[in-house]
């Protein structure tokens, strides 16, 4: 049987080997990039990519091809995002953050017009006074009605629920989000305590309905269904369910709101803290209709649509490791009528003024059949 030291000796002189080849071809990729900045040649080239790819397959072994395709697949990543380096060549996206950056006001606005959807009370109200000092808020019947104002300049901006640290992503949201034009400038999170809230003089006996939204009713599952027997019904937020309560002449109905909402419409809270997990948050975006980024933007939205085809989603990603860019959240949606597909939702950590975040841009451009760039922003914990 073999050393295993001596094994290891090997692995480590094939290392060497490997790290001295990779820096003779990006050498090449060098020169490939100084190549297409003067032939005004743009740096994807699909059918290239997939020769060499093809090529080293058939070189391979038959247990090796897989493996010598994810290989060859990521060496194509890190020689694109190096060649967009040299190149330095602003798509439309790029040229837009670089523009943003360039006009970035010195800091972000403590008065506003703001649209919300719901009422005074609702957790959206709760997220624009988070965010703005002063809000003038205008509130809509519903998410699309917020989009809306800020689209044709009702409003300043707009705030929206994404997602919650228990129920997860506020789906309605994120498929509106495919249909408006429009920028993310802030995003919040607000701490989610649920209350059960009811008539003055009302006891937990007397409840038989229960009213909030949906988002809060899943939040709340547990403690709704250790009250046995219970009519829960969901409506349009949770202020809108607490003026239900108060306005109605049923002693038997509660919602389930925050504390302001018991204050505002003079309820008393039956139950406190009823939500599941106590760590309960929800993460807002305060969008507008213009790009701007303002001071201390470290956080990215993206909306991308790929090829509809074996290792799209994987290449991509790669892109993101090669710049060293981490991705914190990624989701898919169905894409309304069209069949099975689907965009992708990735949000990122990563600082707008850095190099390497307009790199990525400059790649992912290129390189997906859609890219849309929601804003770069700072949030507000």
């Amino acid at each position: 049987m073999e050393d295993l030291r001596q094994i290891r000796q090997d692995i480590d002189r094939i290392d060497r080997q490997m790290v001295d080849l990779l820096v003779e071809r990006m050498d090449c990729a060098d020169r490939v990039a100084a190549y297409k900045a003067a032939h005004g040649i743009p740096v994807l080239d699909r059918s290239r990519e997939r020769a060499v790819v093809r090529c080293a397959m058939q070189r391979a072994p038959e247990g090796l091809k897989d493996q010598t395709a994810v290989l060859m697949e990521l060496l194509m990543s890190i020689s694109r995002a190096r060649q967009s380096q040299h190149l330095g060549t602003d798509t439309h996206i790029s040229d837009a953050i670089t523009q943003a950056l360039g006009a970035m006001p010195r800091s972000f606005p403590t008065s506003a017009s703001v649209a919300t959807q719901g009422s005074e009370g609702a957790y959206q109200q709760i997220a624009a006074d988070r965010l703005f000092r002063h809000a003038d808020i205008t509130y809509f019947d519903s998410f699309e009605g917020v989009f809306k104002a800020v689209e044709e300049g009702l409003c300043q901006y707009g705030i929206l629920p994404l997602e919650n640290s228990t129920a997860g992503s506020v789906n309605q949201v994120f498929d509106l989000m495919m249909r408006h034009d429009f920028h993310i400038a802030r995003s919040c999170r607000v701490k989610i305590d649920h209350n059960l809230l009811a008539k003055p003089g009302c006891t937990l006996a007397d409840i038989t309905d229960v009213y909030s939204h949906e988002q809060a009713i899943r939040q709340c599952e547990g403690f709704l269904a250790g009250l046995g027997g219970m009519c829960v019904h969901a409506c349009e937020n949770t202020a809108s369910a607490s003026r239900r309560v108060a306005e109605s002449p049923d002693r038997g109905i509660a919602a389930l709101a925050s504390r302001a909402c018991a204050d505002l419409y003079g309820l008393n809270v039956l139950a406190r803290n009823v939500q599941d997990q106590d760590n309960n948050y929800t993460r807002f975006a305060c969008i507008a209709k213009d790009l701007v980024i303002y001071p201390g933007a470290d956080k990215t939205t993206l909306m991308l649509v790929l090829d509809h085809e074996p290792g799209a989603l994987y290449k991509v990603l790669g892109t993101f490791y090669a710049l060293d860019i981490n991705i914190t959240k990624l989701e898919s949606r169905p894409i309304p009528d069209r069949d099975f597909e689907f965009m992708f939702y990735f949000d990122l950590a990563a600082d707008a003024t850095s190099p390497e975040f307009l790199r990525l841009m400059r790649t992912l451009e290129g390189s997906c059949q859609e890219l849309r760039y929601l804003g770069s922003y700072a949030e507000v914990i």
